[in-house]
């Protein structure tokens, strides 16, 4: 239940920055490329971190049964 409130948590970030990105984008298309792709690159960093912990805790029963 944690992970789909951090995957949702996740979901709501990314389209408040899509938003604040296409708002910013009527100024200039370099703001607009700017913050998609810094908000993008942050959230595919999070998502990785995430699915890292999940793996990394699925894994440490298994350890923990093999000593």
């Amino acid at each position: 239940m944690t992970q789909l409130i951090k995957f949702a948590a996740l979901a709501f970030i990314l389209a408040f920055c899509i938003m604040l990105a296409v708002v910013t984008g009527d100024y200039a298309p370099w703001y607009f490329a700017w913050l998609v792709g810094t908000m993008m690159i942050i959230l595919i960093a999070v998502a990785g971190a995430v699915l890292f912990e999940t793996q990394e805790a699925a894994q440490a029963p298994r350890d923990a049964s093999k000593s």
